[in-house]
């Protein structure tokens, strides 16, 4: 079957003409005839005619824990011997790692007190900066303070709780943490502040973590730039005129920023790793069910996963440590086998692991990325990886699936709040008008096409250990002038930022951002690897040798605490 996954054709709104798009799109009977023409253009027209057979799968069909036989270890290492292993180097700037903290406070050239302290003040300062950074959007100062003191009376102690204690954390504003609200992005939502922490940020704080603050979002998560009408828009650090993808916005920021080398993110449809190959940091989007979606909000609860950003590579594995495994508050957690990073360190054996590529797929986006993604693979294969050309089908009919299940889930999410609809950004209006057109019968045949892609992912990882594509079509797109109020509606520019993304999302099965480089203009690349369900620690293995063949390069801002000598 010939590639057939194509550019949605549709002219770019902005200003006062997206303003009047989204009011005709709300009114009838305009909106008969402009929602028939966008349900066309996204491809949902041709996807209710396909015959399909299989049965609808509501969830990601998974192997579960009866069913998979001996799965490595199960045992994660101790964080603070996998931390110690000697980091991979591949030249170029060294962003400070999560063992560079414990290092620091553990020899004494700085305390978690002056780290915060150094934090706050950054945070302000990339507020007032023009144009402001907008990472973290909600910063209760008093309480990251009591956090810091506490972790620096443990280090005088002599009794830390581990590596992470003490070390910077953002939190995506889609999860849960005292004491703030959850305002997943909007205007309205999250008047009062969360009364507990969501099981990730819990697994952090009882980590010792020094929790700062909420950040930034896409609003509602329903987009893949990053704009944000209400809490201004994030800056991407590489170019304060780009964005910085999304939705996870602000964690990637964050991180790139030197704010933090680990944030929490969540994502439906590349929102973790979409931002993170933008901004040129790791970003993990685990196995459905792998990390528990307890306390954060329930926007669409069959695609969604919860995941680190990360400024390395072995980062993005010691958080994944601290938040994978089941939970009891979450059911979908339960039934997984146990988390382990069997062979993930600097001297990770590349030797015999193949690498699927769907060339047609690979191929179709900017030539620098090609050019980057392509040279990182082969660097992988000097290593002793092993490329395999395979052939994915209906790539269309899954963008297709993955789009009116993320759409139809949020929609319904968002019902409650409709009399609100209003306060949304633009962007988001559009969004929601055309999802709540969605039918039930366009929802089975989405999770019908979920049943026979997971079938077809299930074939291909017999024949291949994980399969690359690039994160992203494109490197982060400048930001208009003219989006900056209002936002804008640029569908060919978003399906080539989400080209790459969605297959991972409608089947559960893992995916990891990479950096892979630069372009002409110094924006970073990102390279997407997934994998087989539950081989996170394949995908982490060779992240780690990844940092080893990438220089990366210090981004335009930089607001890292120093840490000492």
């Amino acid at each position: 079957m010939s590639y057939d996954l194509g550019s949605i054709k549709a002219p770019r709104l902005a200003g006062r003409a997206l303003q009047l798009f989204t009011i005709a799109l709300e009114r009838a009977p305009s909106k008969w005839l402009l929602l028939r023409k966008l349900i066309k253009d996204s491809g949902i027209e041709k996807f209710r005619r396909r015959a399909l057979r299989e049965a609808p799968s509501v969830q990601p069909p998974l192997p579960v824990r009866s069913s998979l036989g001996e799965q490595g270890s199960g045992e994660l290492p101790a964080l603070d011997v996998l931390a110690a292993h000697e980091r991979p180097e591949g030249g170029g700037f060294r962003f400070p790692s999560v063992a560079d903290y414990a290092r620091a406070y553990r020899e004494g050239s700085t305390t978690p007190e002056k780290v915060a302290e150094a934090l706050i003040a950054a945070v302000r300062e990339a507020d007032e900066a023009s144009p402001p950074l907008r990472a973290i959007i909600m910063l209760d100062e008093q309480d990251v303070r009591r956090q810091a003191r506490a972790s620096s009376e443990r280090f005088k102690a002599g009794t830390p709780l581990g590596i992470f204690d003490g070390v910077p954390v953002a939190v995506k504003d889609e999860l849960d943490q005292v004491p703030y609200p959850t305002k997943v992005g909007t205007s309205f939502l999250g008047k009062q502040p969360a009364t507990s922490d969501a099981t990730v940020v819990a697994r952090m704080r009882a980590a010792g973590a020094l929790l700062f603050g909420k950040a930034n979002m896409h609003e509602i998560g329903i987009g893949v730039t990053g704009f944000n009408p209400h809490h201004g828009t994030p800056r991407n650090p590489y170019n304060p005129g780009h964005y910085t993808g999304g939705s996870s916005s602000g964690p990637a920021a964050a991180v790139a920023a030197g704010l933090c080398p680990v944030a929490i993110g969540a994502d439906g449809g590349g929102s973790i790793r979409v931002p993170s190959g933008l901004c040129g940091v790791f970003g993990l989007k685990a196995t459905w069910g792998r990390i528990s979606e307890h306390g954060a909000a329930p926007l669409c609860w069959s695609v969604a996963h919860v995941g680190p950003l990360a400024a390395t590579a072995r980062d993005a594995a010691l958080a994944y440590a601290v938040m994978a495994g089941s939970d009891e508050h979450d059911p979908n957690s339960q039934l997984q086998p146990p988390p382990h990073l069997d062979g993930v360190g600097p001297d990770a054996d590349m030797a015999g692991v193949r690498i699927g590529i769907y060339r047609p797929w690979f191929e179709d986006a900017q030539p620098e990325v090609v050019t980057r993604c392509q040279e990182l693979v082969d660097g992988l294969c000097k290593l002793g990886a092993k490329v395999v050309e395979v052939d994915i089908p209906e790539l269309d009919s899954i963008r297709v699936a993955h789009l009116i299940t993320i759409a139809s889930e949020m929609a319904l999410t968002m019902q409650e709040h409709d009399a609100q609809r209003s306060q949304h950004g633009l962007d988001v209006r559009i969004n929601l008008a055309v999802a709540r057109v969605l039918t039930a019968r366009d929802y089975v045949q989405a999770q019908r096409m979920r049943t026979r892609m997971a079938a077809q992912f299930a074939s291909l990882f017999e024949q291949v250990d994980c399969i690359a594509t690039p994160t992203s079509g494109v490197t982060a797109p400048p930001i208009p002038h003219d989006a900056l109020h209002k936002g804008e509606s640029n569908l060919p520019v978003l399906s080539q930022i989400m080209r790459y993304a969605f297959p991972a999302n409608l089947n559960g099965m893992p995916g990891i951002s990479v950096p892979a480089g630069y372009d002409n203009q110094g924006m970073p690349v990102g390279l997407q690897l997934m994998a087989a369900p539950w081989a996170e620690h394949l995908l982490l293995q060779v992240a780690e040798r990844v940092e080893s063949l990438v220089a990366r390069r210090k981004p335009q801002i930089w607001l890292a605490p120093e840490l000492g000598a």
